[in-house]
């Protein structure tokens, strides 16, 4: 649901095997993402102009959404088509009515959300969990003047190097992030005219002295390797980053950073290893 793997994940041609490989696939968006493309069935989902509810965003903050059209076509709220799913399944419990009537079973369930109720928002704005009943305020900070669980502990990290380094076959460290234009895999945002005119299509910076030495002269394109696949994209030279450093932003399906990206993992944070690892850059 709202999720695009074949971009966003690593090593994509590992990802790609793995979905051609399950038995059913179903993708519930509201474009025919790269990921969609592979799945036996398509839901559409409504977008966030289509449809009731709520946001909680990063600082823990609850705001209302309101519909301001029907969805188009076949196109449904998601808690509807996973109403309707759960109900065909034989599943008891899912007659909701309303946004409105799941985020009030939310709040008897929920201790954190017990007080953020659609009345309340409406006059308020918003409130930020946790917010246990209807006479609190809300938290603003969530660990002012204590941490809420605990004092707290501190400890040191010894250095670990990354799972793959630079080597002779391999001599530049990738590194990839975002762009202010584009917003993850480029679902939403590279639909639009006016964000997509700003940057078009996907490049890979690289500083002046590595673009001399692989020998570039002019050259608008290049081929970038590492041990799990290869891409093809434009070129900026440029001294804002650092010697043996490359950077691609991973927004771009046609030339997927990801592609060359290194699934290993943190060992604790359990997140693959999207900021580092080792390619060839070569003129295609």
């Amino acid at each position: 649901m709202g999720e695009n793997p074949m971009v966003s994940d690593p090593d994509l041609n590992h990802v790609r095997h793995c979905l051609e490989q399950t038995e059913f696939l179903v993708v519930q968006d509201i474009f025919l993402t790269e990921t969609a493309q592979m799945a036996h069935v398509v839901l559409p989902g409504a977008s966030f102009a289509e449809k009731d509810g709520t946001f909680s965003n990063t600082e823990r903050r609850v705001q209302r959404v309101r519909q301001a059209i029907k969805p188009v076509g076949e196109a449904k709220e998601d808690w509807v088509i996973i109403c309707e799913l759960a109900r065909k399944m034989g599943a008891t419990g899912f007659d909701f009515t309303s946004a409105k009537a799941v985020m009030e079973e939310i709040n008897k369930l929920t201790p954190s959300y017990g007080g953020i109720t659609y009345e309340r928002l409406e006059e308020l704005g918003s409130l930020q969990w946790p917010c246990p009943a209807v006479d609190h305020a809300g938290t603003p900070y969530l660990h002012k003047g204590k941490f809420s669980r605990g004092l707290g502990k501190f400890f040191a990290l010894e250095f670990k190097e990354p799972n793959e380094l630079p080597n002779d076959d391999y001599p530049f460290t990738l590194t990839t992030g975002r762009l202010m234009f584009h917003f993850h895999t480029g679902t939403m945002t590279r639909r639009s005219k006016k964000l997509d005119s700003e940057v078009r299509e996907a490049y890979i910076e690289i500083n002046v002295d590595d673009a001399k030495k692989i020998g570039l002269n002019g050259h608008k394109r290049v081929r970038v390797s590492s041990r799990r696949g290869q891409i093809e994209l434009g070129v900026r030279i440029t001294d804002d980053i650092k010697r043996g450093i490359v950077f691609i932003p991973f927004h771009f399906a046609e030339a997927a950073a990801n592609t060359l990206t290194n699934s290993a993992i943190d060992p604790v944070a359990k997140i693959p290893e999207y900021k580092v690892c080792a390619v060839k850059v070569e003129v295609a």
